[in-house]
């Protein structure tokens, strides 16, 4: 997006997590794309410079580290308070699934691994950007969830736990930063992304033919939910889970 083409500044500004490429990458360029100012995270720093380069850093900066380090999570909501001032939206995006496998095979070390990614990074995050800014002045805060957490997900059983963990976070975060702080979830099906590519890779046309629509989802399909969701539309939602599935539980009845 060239500086020409963007719009002007809504004045609010958002963090989104995991956010070099994929989804968060999708959720950042709509946040952007509608005004708001970012902060974007990420381990790669390289993927990072190239996100900022490509959304426009007159809008974006970026702060490298892993997300379950609570110093890096400081550093980045302090960078983007020093930057821009406030810091409205939070967007927990940032997750792992670093195993494909019967859960009763499960090395309790990965389960450890990917909750403290996927949830405990979650919450750390959610606990600086209230700290720092929406405990005062309010904001909304987005959990990227997956429809594994909604229904059983073989073979990727630890992921979907911790998803299934995130929804509830998403209602405890909910119930205790009223009024002033909404807090929802969405749980996509399968996204188009580098994260997701074990579960479609050449195999892309059966993939989507159990979808409804035809199609696997696109990192913007995801950007467009987070950016209602984080908008004044969304104002009397808060504590729910936004299935962004493309029909793809249409098909899971009886036929």
């Amino acid at each position: 997006m060239s500086s020409k083409e963007l719009p002007e500044l809504s004045g609010k500004v958002a963090l989104v997590t995991g956010a070099s490429r994929g989804i968060g990458y999708g959720v950042a360029e709509a946040l952007v794309a509608r005004g708001d100012r970012v902060c974007i995270t990420g381990r790669g720093e390289e993927a990072l410079k190239e996100a900022v380069e490509r959304l426009g850093a007159d809008r974006v900066i970026a702060v490298p580290g892993k997300a379950h380090d609570e110093a890096h999570q400081a550093a980045a909501v302090e960078a983007t308070m020093e930057a821009f001032g406030r810091v409205d939206f939070l967007i927990n995006n940032a997750g792992t699934n670093p195993v494909f496998g019967a859960i009763a095979d499960l090395d309790l070390n990965v389960a450890r691994k990917v909750f403290e990614t996927n949830v405990v990074s979650a919450l750390g995050f959610a606990q600086q950007t209230y700290r720092a800014w929406q405990k005062e002045h309010g904001g909304a805060i987005v959990n990227i969830a997956s429809i594994a957490g909604v229904s059983a997900s073989p073979f990727i059983g630890a992921y979907g736990i911790s998803k299934a963990a995130m929804i509830n976070l998403t209602l405890q975060l909910a119930h205790e930063f009223a009024p002033l702080v909404r807090v929802n979830a969405i749980a996509p099906a399968v996204v188009k992304t580098k994260f997701a590519a074990a579960l479609y890779e050449g195999r892309e046309a059966e993939a989507a033919s159990r979808y409804a629509l035809g199609r696997l989802g696109q990192p913007e399909d995801i950007g467009g939910a987070a950016a209602f969701l984080t908008s004044s539309q969304s104002d009397w939602i808060t504590g729910q889970t936004l299935v962004v599935d493309g029909g793809l539980f249409l098909n899971a009845g009886v036929e």
